[in-house]
């Protein structure tokens, strides 16, 4: 900013000579008020008071405005670039083609809600489930029969109808798997919550799991939720559960935190909003070997578009590859519910965007694996088009073909609607599927 201008005055003071100015031989010539001049006058050229400058049309910030503006500026650039620059690297790695055979292994999941083991549901929506699941894979139901209380224990009251499910899904599903899916909150972001570093807790815990394996289900799943990166007590918390479901030939599956998608991002975004939110990689691989089934709840991602999302996923599918062993089943989560919150948006996490970004993932870093599948969360806001997107996308169903009188093949269309595909070969390029 540039100083105002002070006032110039070139007149001086009109104050009359004194006598002692008189006769004085140090000034030869003093200069009048109308700028005459004379050899005997001397004039007291002292200044005046200047006078303010004229207020501009304009006003000036201030100096603390400019420099406030400026932190802005910058701080806006900071967050606003790198969000611009993992968002397209996002979008990129949504693009291409995944590889052929990238579908269903046969080993897919599908999370159910507490109404199955409460007496809410009844034989009839056995059977209607077991029609909805005919063709698909999904082989495992993990069933909420918690959550755990706080210390660890769960009454038996909080699955009464349990053993009367299992027995309706092996008759109407046989080779489907019922498994108790058992949570609870964790300290310290919940400090009322679950506490792993005690022992008791941890004991507690097992002794549940043994209890809900004696009632008759077919494996144990855990979500235990916020679970921080590198938790050694939630370690040996699952040696220990392993050791039980092992002998009894029962699987051990757990939902997992998504991977950092920057080497210690949980750090950074722990140390900005006290939720770390991701696991490190290293930690998803201890994890991961400690137990038969991994889920990884590949939703809630903050991702506002449809295509961010979808490569989102795709970078995630790769990432926990790298570090599963063949030995432990992968199942990358499916978001087959609609809210609109921060953190999840219902336009841009969709079932379409996942499969595809599953494939993706897939596609690039093990396409040929067989310990693979995914788990759609959940089964009670699951839509007709969650469904559709699912078997269309991962287990590979085409609708049916109509024959053409010329004999060419296309595919079947609801009526009032567009395919979206392009026209078919005809018959003598191609046979019907």
């Amino acid at each position: 900013m540039t100083s105002r201008a002070q006032p110039h005055h070139p007149f001086p003071s009109s104050s009359p000579p004194t006598s002692d100015d008189e006769g004085n031989g140090g000034m030869d010539h003093a200069e009048s008020r109308d700028g005459a001049t004379g050899t005997d006058a001397h004039t007291d050229v002292t200044p005046a008071t200047p006078e303010p400058a004229p207020e501009s049309g304009k006003k000036r910030r201030r100096p603390w405005v400019r420099r406030v503006g400026r932190i802005a500026l910058v701080l806006a650039l900071v967050l606003i670039v790198p969000l611009l620059a993992a968002g397209t690297v996002l979008r990129i790695n949504y693009t291409g083609d995944p590889a052929d055979g990238t579908h269903t292994r046969g080993r897919d999941a599908l999370w159910l809600g507490h109404a199955w083991v409460d007496g809410r549901k009844k034989d009839a929506d056995v059977t209607a489930l077991a029609r909805r699941l005919e063709g698909t894979g999904i082989r495992d139901l993990y069933v909420h029969s918690g959550p755990l209380e706080h210390d660890g224990t769960l009454p038996k009251s909080a699955y009464p109808r349990a053993r009367r499910l299992i027995d309706s899904v092996h008759r109407e599903m046989p080779g489907v798997r019922v498994q108790a899916f058992l949570g609870d909150i964790l300290a310290p972001e919940h400090p009322e919550g679950l506490h792993l570093e005690r022992a008791e807790s941890r004991a507690a815990i097992l002794r549940s799991a043994r209890e809900v394996l004696d009632t008759g289900y077919d494996g144990i799943h855990l979500d235990l939720e916020p679970l921080h990166s590198g938790d050694g007590d939630y370690l040996k918390l699952l040696d220990a559960l392993h050791e039980e479901t092992g002998s009894r030939g029962v699987p051990l599956s757990v939902a997992a935190h998504q991977i950092d998608p920057l080497p210690g991002f949980h750090s950074f975004w722990g140390a900005l909003t006290g939720h770390p939110k991701w696991w490190s990689q290293e930690f998803f691989g201890q994890v991961a070997r400690r137990v038969d089934q991994i889920a990884m709840m590949s939703y809630d991602t903050m991702q506002p578009l449809e295509g961010t999302y979808g490569g989102y996923v795709a970078q995630q599918t790769a990432l926990a590859l790298e570090v599963t062993p063949p030995s432990t089943d992968l199942l990358m989560g499916l978001p087959a519910y609609e809210e609109n919150r921060f953190g999840h948006w219902a336009h841009a996490e969709t079932v379409p965007a996942a499969v595809r970004g599953v494939r993706l993932g897939l596609s690039r870093e093990d396409a040929d694996r067989a310990g693979f599948g995914v788990a759609l969360y959940i089964d009670f806001t699951a839509t007709e088009a969650d469904w559709a997107a699912y078997r269309e996308g991962w287990v590979g169903e085409r609708r049916p073909a109509l024959r053409s009188a010329a004999g060419s093949c296309h595919p079947a269309t609801p009526a009032g609607r567009t395919s979206g595909r392009p026209p078919a070969p005809s018959a003598g390029s191609a046979r019907c599927p």
